[in-house]
């Protein structure tokens, strides 16, 4: 797809991303959904007001009426358009820096798009496809003031709240001045928890830390569990739809490590799991120790979701998808990426025992992440060209999922395109750190000298 990458449409806000463009894609899905009115709602980016304007336009001129909701996570806005069964908009570029924005489609159900459907919102967008109305048919607009309380109450009713009050946990948020703040903090009060909050404040500067839950960014959250001798620390992205956590010492947990744990609880034999192609071994020998199948996809929750939706029309039982990002998906009870509700789900996990200790049996193995920016479209290519050079006289078996996996039985290394920023990503996996490290410093080399 040329507009829509692995989660959305992204781009620097007023260059690679602009009203013009949202307007376009707004009239290409209000033209190709079955609707007569459509939610739209933002993360906290300064951009935000500006584009969610652009949306109401593009939609409101193919004849939708808008509920415009403001700043709204995107698990909850999903919730509105489940509970009202119209489709959505929002504005929102998840984890990138705050000169970034983007665009999330979602359906009548509140999850998502699929690729096919994507794909002809796509075309129309490109064709400029529009079914434009005259003046008296355009579409109005109303503010919704009432649903990110109405999701908290949702999800209030989806969680074990007895057995999470009653292990009387102190929980420190990040919402790392996104849209979770308007949510997270409140929700785990009401679950009976002590919450004590860092970059709570609703900013689209970002100006505690950037939008994106990586240990570098998260060392105040660390911090702050330590200082207020926190059971756990819980951080969202931009919009809250996932989680990562820290332990009650204050170390940064793996997302891989926390969907493995959370996995292992909800697979049974039988079952059926899906998992982005830089799937951990941890999430593999869970599967194995329970005797669940695993499915892998492209990076994306696009493609995990369509993924979904294909097993469940053949039978199958999905209790738990997801990345190591943090992004995890519990099926059976919406097929979204809900980062309160992740947290909510590891509070349950850590109810009885501590974090580290839940989290102690996947902690064999060993990650190391290197992104590398790219200037143009000839040096993407380059690098590119030089990492399939390299993959192609590897001793190892070879995956073209997404991108180039390697597998070596005891190790990979993998390297893909970012769906949603000019760079490109290379993640290796170990039992031993050095052998993580050597993988992807090695092929880092090898793509850098390419340009």
């Amino acid at each position: 797809m040329e507009v829509f990458g692995s989660s959305g449409a992204r781009g620097i806000a007023g260059t690679e991303l602009t009203p013009e463009f949202v307007l376009q894609v707004a009239q290409a899905a209000g033209t190709v959904w079955e609707a007569d009115r459509a939610a739209v709602a933002t993360d906290t980016r300064r951009t935000g007001g500006m584009f969610a304007d652009a949306t109401a336009a593009g939609l409101a001129g193919v004849g939708l009426d808008v509920d415009r909701l403001g700043v709204t996570p995107t698990p909850a806005i999903g919730r509105y358009c489940e509970q009202e069964a119209i489709p959505g908009v929002v504005l929102t570029a998840s984890h990138n820096p705050p000169e970034y924005n983007g665009v999330k489609l979602i359906g009548a159900d509140g999850v998502e798009l699929s690729v096919d459907r994507l794909e002809r919102i796509e075309a129309h967008a490109l064709g400029e496809e529009f079914d434009l109305v005259p003046w008296d048919r355009v579409g109005e607009s109303r503010e919704i003031e009432t649903a990110n309380d109405t999701y908290v109450d949702a999800l209030l009713d989806a969680v074990d709240t007895e057995r999470i009050a009653d292990a009387n946990l102190t929980v420190a948020v990040d919402p790392g001045h996104g849209a979770g703040g308007l949510v997270s903090p409140e929700f785990y009060r009401e679950l009976g928890c002590e919450v004590v909050t860092v970059n709570a404040q609703l900013d689209g500067r970002f100006p505690g830390r950037m939008p994106e839950p990586v240990p570098e960014n998260l060392e105040d959250l660390g911090e702050l569990v330590r200082a207020a001798d926190a059971d756990v620390g819980i951080a969202h992205d931009g919009d809250a739809d996932r989680s990562v956590f820290f332990d009650e010492t204050g170390s940064f947990v793996n997302g891989d490590a926390s969907l493995a744990a959370l996995a292992e609880r909800e697979l049974a034999a039988g079952d059926c799991t899906v998992a982005a192609v830089n799937v951990s071994q941890r999430l593999v020998d869970v599967c194995e120790r329970v005797d669940a199948d695993l499915e892998l996809t492209p990076i994306g929750a696009t493609h995990i979701i369509t993924r979904i939706k294909e097993l469940w029309t053949a039978g199958e039982s999905v209790p738990i998808a997801g990345e190591g990002n943090g992004g995890v998906f519990f099926p059976d009870h919406r097929l979204v990426r809900d980062g309160p509700y992740i947290g909510a789900k590891f509070l349950e996990l850590i109810a009885d025992e501590p974090a580290s200790e839940v989290i102690a049996p996947y902690q064999d193995y060993h990650n190391e992440r290197i992104n590398l920016a790219y200037g143009s479209e000839a040096e993407r290519r380059s690098m590119l060209s030089a990492a399939e050079e390299f993959v192609h006289d590897a001793d190892a078996d070879i995956s073209t999922i997404d991108g180039y996996r390697l597998d070596y039985g005891d190790s990979w290394v993998l390297v893909r395109p970012s769906g949603t920023e000019p760079k490109i990503r290379i993640v290796a996996e170990a039992t031993a750190a050095d052998r993580a490290g050597s993988l992807a410093t090695e092929l880092a080399a090898i793509i850098r000298d390419a340009v």
